[in-house]
């Protein structure tokens, strides 16, 4: 048997009851594209649910996820920037809809934490396959939420840099990289990690146990403390991603925390999932156990975790 398209229909997964879905798209978005919400309709008519696409600018993606949400939907699929992605799941929270954030950003690090692809095709097929109501654990900086990690001091200068080289601007991408290397040492955050001593270094980072390779379960924030010694090292932490695997570089300590407090002499630059943002000179960390839940597959075995 097969659809309109000639394409065989997908069972559904049997973990979870799926009959209505909510999916919003932003064909700007870097890794969309305006193809996109034909696609999602052709994937979706393979699978036994009622759902409705809707295409969103980007000054309306905000609104158009209110809509999804007030629907009551049992799956919120989001098809967007890392920014929406994350915006999404703080919207439904812990006892909101299932949250689908496929990778069509530029990082990308939650969907591929969730999915372990960056194709979203895939990532939308897996869900709808193979899926179970994952709870996601995080983090929040003040307000701004984070789900995969946020790093908070100079280290996080480099980001534009690497995003103009993304985008084939390489004249551009000088002129952040100039901007970050004058400053990657111009001021250091203070920082306490839950209730023990103050420390100074050029940056501290947060990771969520969804990417942690130090934790088994979700007890808390993998904390990263940044002491590159030079420009060379700083580069070198940002061309890795700055969260790819901390406790191989000799320039980081880690530690399991609950919460934070970082303080600087001037606003903090900090990435959030991917997100450049500027915070305040103040700021508090704080571990949340379920931040939201995700329809994702079961993670399998990480022969890393737990390795010295």
């Amino acid at each position: 048997m097969t659809d309109a398209a000639g394409e065989a229909p997908c069972p559904l997964t049997p973990h979870v009851p799926l009959r209505r879905v909510e999916i919003v798209v932003n064909p700007k978005s870097g890794g969309v594209g305006a193809n996109a919400a034909a696609d999602v309709d052709r994937i979706m008519r393979r699978f036994a649910c009622q759902a409705r696409i809707v295409e969103a600018e980007p000054a309306q993606v905000q609104k158009a996820l209110e809509d999804a949400l007030a629907a009551k939907p049992d799956l919120l699929v989001v098809l967007a920037g890392d920014g929406t992605a994350r915006a999404a799941a703080s919207m439904a929270g812990p006892d909101g809809p299932l949250i689908a954030p496929l990778p069509g950003g530029t990082m990308n690090l939650l969907p591929k934490a969730l999915y372990d692809t960056a194709d979203w095709r895939e990532a939308l097929e897996r869900a709808l396959r193979e899926g179970a109501v994952r709870p996601v654990s995080g983090g929040v900086v003040d307000d701004r939420p984070f789900y995969v990690a946020a790093v908070l001091g100079s280290p996080a200068l480099w980001a534009p840099a690497r995003e103009a080289v993304r985008l084939g601007k390489p004249k551009l991408a000088w002129l952040y990289a100039r901007r970050a290397a004058r400053h990657a040492f111009s001021g250091r955050v203070r920082f306490r990690l839950d209730d023990h001593e103050l420390h100074r270094s050029t940056a501290v980072a947060f990771l969520s146990p969804v990417v942690s390779k130090a934790m088994d379960a979700p007890v808390g924030l993998e904390a990263a403390v940044l002491n590159p010694a030079d420009a060379a090292e700083a580069f070198r932490l940002a061309a890795r991603a700055l969260f790819s695997d901390w406790r191989a570089d000799p320039s980081v300590e880690t530690r399991t925390v609950q919460q934070a407090r970082a303080w600087a002499r001037t606003r903090i630059p900090a990435i959030l999932d991917g997100e450049p943002v500027q915070l305040e000179n103040e700021v508090e960390v704080r571990f949340v156990p379920v931040a939201f839940r995700a329809l994702a597959p079961a993670p399998g075995p990480d022969p890393d975790k737990g390795s010295a």
